[in-house]
């Protein structure tokens, strides 16, 4: 085999993992425990996310139920959340908090689809630096003689091909994100 490919098709899978994960940050107008994944408390001396000290539920489709395992611990996460500023309103009770997501404005979702199609961007980009890797990878190696010309072409049109799937699935996870931002 002239040349393992397994490695840029690991890669290109991660930058679309990374994507699909940038992507569940990003606020719609639906409750999503995703939503929290970043927002680290301040317990015990040492920072932990939510979902390792409590659980986050649907309460309905625009509000989740953080319900604490130690309830002293409900204000640390209620000041938590304010201060990530995710656009939300956090209300702490005697269950737990609440995080009410608020309706979207039309200027709102236009900033969202903003910001996607930036992520996106940045995902085009890692793609391509990945491909400039591997093309380099591969032209030393016909330098150094293992493999001919033609053959350096055909994995040139090999790896291309793995980087235009990959771009197509980034595509395809812009347009689900941009309907769900749109309605």
């Amino acid at each position: 085999m002239l040349y393992d490919f397994k490695k840029l098709k690991d890669e290109v899978k991660g930058v679309e993992e990374w994507l699909k994960k940038e992507f569940l940050s990003i606020r719609t107008g639906m409750a999503s425990p995703a939503l929290l994944d970043g927002v680290l408390v301040e317990v015990y001396g040492q920072k932990m996310p939510i979902n390792q000290m409590a659980s986050v539920n649907i309460e309905d489709a625009r509000s989740l139920r953080i319900s604490p395992w130690d309830k002293g611990q409900t204000k640390e996460i209620e000041k938590a959340i304010l201060v990530s500023d995710l656009g939300v309103s956090v209300t702490a009770d005697d269950k737990g908090v609440r995080v009410s997501f608020p309706e979207l404005t039309a200027d709102r979702r236009t900033l969202l689809l903003k910001t996607a199609k930036s992520k996106m961007e940045d995902a085009k980009v890692s793609l391509r630096g990945i491909r400039d890797v591997i093309w380099n990878e591969i032209q030393a190696r016909e330098k150094l003689g293992g493999m001919g010309e033609d053959d350096k072409f055909r994995l040139k049109d090999e790896m291309q091909k793995t980087i235009d799937e990959g771009n197509k699935n980034l595509e395809a996870t812009l347009a689900k994100k941009e309907k769900e931002v749109s309605l």
